[in-house]
């Protein structure tokens, strides 16, 4: 019988190198991805400018856009201060020709071994997409430098996230396929460190109208929406201090 301290121990959490941090703060200080999937380069183009507009600045290209690649020069050339890469990348050849094109992270919906050791070989962010506490732990493990909770409206959204934190609470995850404005607070509050929006955001309605204006406005009502969450947390946080009454002797 094999002693119970001789068993090897798989490592539970690692320490992200430089350019995986540097996907972390920017992941926390913006909170939410833009995710475009277009019929058109000029569609596409108006849907990132709008999003943009509204404050929104992490911007995703998806690669089964129409023509991806023109896409993606487009919005860069329009669109300098923002962070641009690529999304649904299926093999390491889309990551080469994306990565080539300047993209700066890379998102796919499922865990690839190839595209982490190619995304880690030439330090570029790559987030992989899994479902259940085994997915997300074989990505996270697997040198994920974040794992995509994808779609999370399959399992339950804000409610499943939070059932992750107790064990996984390590890993920085982004619910993405099913997130909206009115739920990406509840998201974020649940533990996520970003959150993924497509439709919620580029409503079918306004995409087909070109209606710009109101996909900014939806993109402000969100970002306000996610900051009146973080101040509510942090002043039931303040609230939680204990106070010094001798000091207002």
């Amino acid at each position: 019988m094999t002693a119970l301290h001789s068993v090897p121990q798989r490592v539970k959490s690692r320490q992200p190198v430089e350019y995986q941090q540097r996907w972390l703060r920017t992941l926390r200080s913006h909170r939410v991805i833009a995710v475009i999937r277009a019929e058109t380069v000029e569609i596409g183009l108006n849907m990132a400018v709008a999003a943009a507009e509204g404050g929104i600045h992490l911007l995703e290209i998806t690669w089964n856009s129409y023509q991806p690649v023109a896409l993606l020069q487009a919005i860069q050339k329009a669109l300098p201060h923002c962070t641009v890469g690529v999304g649904t990348i299926l093999t390491e050849e889309n990551l080469r020709v994306a990565i080539a094109t300047g993209a700066q992270f890379c998102f796919s919906p499922h865990t690839s071994l190839d595209l982490l050791n190619h995304g880690r070989t030439v330090h570029i962010p790559t987030v992989s997409g899994a479902m259940t506490p085994t997915e997300i732990l074989t990505a996270w493990e697997a040198g994920a430098t974040s794992v995509k909770v994808f779609p999370i409206k399959a399992f339950g959204g804000a409610t499943y996230l939070e059932c992750l934190q107790g064990p996984m609470g390590h890993i920085p995850l982004i619910p993405s396929g099913g997130v909206t404005v009115e739920n990406a607070a509840d998201l974020l509050a649940a533990g996520a460190t970003a959150v993924g929006i497509s439709s919620g955001l580029f409503e079918d309605g306004h995409v087909r109208h070109q209606d710009w204006r109101g996909i900014q406005q939806r993109a402000v009502q969100l970002l306000k929406s996610i900051d009146s969450m973080t101040l509510a947390a942090e002043f039931k946080s303040f609230n939680k201090e204990p106070v010094d009454h001798a000091q207002f002797k």
